[in-house]
């Protein structure tokens, strides 16, 4: 049990990174902290700010542990198949797509997005920009370098088509694929969001934020989408009254901006 004060360490948190832990769901956030903590041997809150703040090392092995970066290609393939079936036709034109993958971790779903877009339009029309809170899974992800793991659910098509098995057991997306893909930093309760999307994906990751913050973002995402955009969410998640935020339910975890 640490002797130190909690909510003291999420304010001096919030001026080392500007990230508010109040966002997210205290009991899972402090569990994954204070495990952090006893693993390092460091006696408290106090302390371990203080390394974060003298150990960069230890300071973006942290922001990696917090955020939640578990991501794979083709993750829960009944929803990509819905995806494809039902939900992009509609929205896609001869102009091209634009789309957010917000909260992307380490790159296996916008670039699943441009290999099943490219289905639809010529690579060169497709424009993904996928965002994250955490540098070193934007720097992974711009590698475009993956795991037999991370790919083992990619569709075959693709999967012959766009990556290309390494000498040393890793496996590369395609040039023209990462093309269609600009990663940037961003965290989704900052103020300011990008806008005029015909989509945007977030999945699997709001389950972590307090209901509060989720309404924030959920207002965010609406203004950033074009009218009759799409908002993909999660297996684990849903928007329990949609038209609050400007929108539709269409199907499982799509919704359509009014």
């Amino acid at each position: 049990m640490f002797i130190d004060s909690y909510g003291s360490f999420k304010e001096q948190f919030y001026k080392l990174t500007g990230i508010d832990l109040n966002a997210y769901k205290e009991g899972q956030m402090r569990r994954r902290i204070d495990s952090l903590i006893a693993k390092n041997r460091i006696p408290g809150y106090t302390a371990f700010i203080n390394v974060l703040k003298s150990d960069k090392e230890k300071y973006d092995e942290f922001l990696g542990y917090i955020t939640i970066n578990v991501s794979e290609f083709w993750r829960n393939p009944e929803q990509w198949e819905i995806l494809e079936r039902n939900i992009l036709p509609p929205i896609i034109n001869d102009s091209g797509i634009k789309v957010w993958s917000a909260a992307c971790s380490t790159g296996d779903e916008p670039y699943s997005l441009a290999m099943l877009l490219g289905e639809f339009l010529p690579l060169n029309r497709i424009n993904i920009l996928a965002t994250d809170i955490d540098k070193q899974v934007i720097s992974k992800a711009r590698s475009g370098i993956y795991t037999e793991k991370s790919i083992k659910g990619l569709p075959a098509r693709f999967r012959n088509r766009y990556v290309n098995h390494m000498c040393d057991g890793a496996y590369e997306v395609s040039q023209e694929i990462r093309k269609c893909v600009t990663f940037r930093e961003h965290d989704l309760l900052s103020p300011r969001y990008p806008l005029d999307f015909d989509m945007i994906v977030c999945r699997n990751v709001l389950i972590y934020f307090t209901d509060e913050a989720k309404d924030v973002v959920f207002h965010k995402f609406s203004r950033s989408l074009k009218p009759g955009g799409i908002l993909f969410l999660g297996s684990t998640e849903q928007i329990l009254y949609p038209k609050d935020y400007g929108f539709s339910p269409i199907s499982s975890f799509f919704y359509k901006k009014l």
